[in-house]
């Protein structure tokens, strides 16, 4: 009976260690200036996610072909960091952050959903991608012109 629960024990720790080794899911911000602050700290460039989350089909799509992946999570951890301005016809959303969502969508000249600015920790424009027509993150790796690895 002991080996028994040794082995369990053992399988369970063994479960634990594995999942904490698995990238978290990544963390969106809605704050453009904060997320920018985050960059220069960090080293790292602001990928902006102009997006209909709740009616864009193809919002939904690169949500679950890219963000939602592990190799995302992975890849942004190292790299990104994340800003979500969304534009939903159902999800309730602040005055202000509807505000600000539409300031920056002029500011950048976003016309189409899905859009995806790169920035660099200056807020400087290095990349954009109009549109998902699929091919998973490799296809948006390419587009933004991101490095294989992170």
């Amino acid at each position: 009976m002991k080996t028994i629960l040794q082995r369990w024990a053992s399988a369970c720790a063994a479960a634990l260690c594995i999942s904490t080794l698995t990238a978290a899911e990544p963390v969106w911000l809605e704050d453009l200036p904060k997320a920018l602050e985050k960059a220069k700290a960090e080293n790292k460039q602001v990928l902006v996610n102009f997006t209909g989350s709740d009616w864009c089909p193809f919002c939904v799509r690169l949500k679950k072909d890219v963000f939602d992946t592990r190799e995302f999570a992975e890849y942004a951890e190292k790299r990104l960091v994340l800003v979500e301005l969304d534009f939903p016809r159902k999800k309730q959303q602040s005055e202000e952050r509807k505000a600000a969502n539409r300031k920056l969508q002029e500011q950048y000249k976003v016309d189409g959903f899905p859009t995806l600015v790169l920035l660099n920790a200056d807020g400087k424009e290095v990349a954009r991608m109009v549109g998902y027509g699929g091919g998973g993150f490799a296809a948006v790796r390419k587009q933004l012109r991101l490095p294989d690895k992170p």
